[in-house]
């Protein structure tokens, strides 16, 4: 009976909406409203720029892409990541041990119950992915995990 209510007990914290919890609206330089959004992107996009969800696993083509060039941001062509910048993580989702600074907003991400580092394009505010640091340790030790459909890869020319 102790363990239920200690189970109780912690599942109750860690669902509490504090309003530490809550992030104000920010204004970004590229805004439109649900509709327009809806227009522009897929609905995975969409749902994944617009309403921070995540891809399946090695679904993105752009997981396994080497070529050379840049990523961008799907919903608003922000340069965000270099290609020499990109490695292969195991995880199933791009990855990058670095970012093209200030093209990246960092905020936190409480929805598992524990805080996550959370990467938004900072032009238009959409939700990328997170960032963690069991990257490579002979660069940044960092691991952009960003979701494919948030990307368009632009080829060197």
């Amino acid at each position: 009976m102790k363990k239920l209510i200690l189970f109780c007990f912690t599942m109750t914290l860690f669902n509490c909406n504090s309003n530490a919890q809550k992030t104000e609206q920010k204004t970004y330089k590229v805004s439109k409203t649900d509709a327009e959004w809806k227009t522009q992107l897929s609905s995975i996009a969409y749902h994944v720029l617009r309403e921070a969800g995540t891809e399946h696993p090695f679904t993105s083509p752009l997981n396994k892409n080497y070529k050379k060039g840049i990523y961008v941001c799907a919903a608003c062509d922000t340069p965000l990541f270099k290609s020499e910048h990109k490695f292969d993580s195991g995880t199933g989702w791009p990855s990058f041990d670095r970012e093209i600074k200030g093209n990246v907003a960092f905020g936190s991400d409480n929805k598992l119950g524990y805080s996550r580092d959370e990467e938004h394009c900072a032009t238009c505010g959409g939700h990328l992915g997170h960032v963690f640091n069991d990257g490579p340790r002979d660069t940044t030790g960092k691991r952009h995990c960003i979701n494919g459909v948030a990307l368009k890869f632009i080829p060197k020319k």
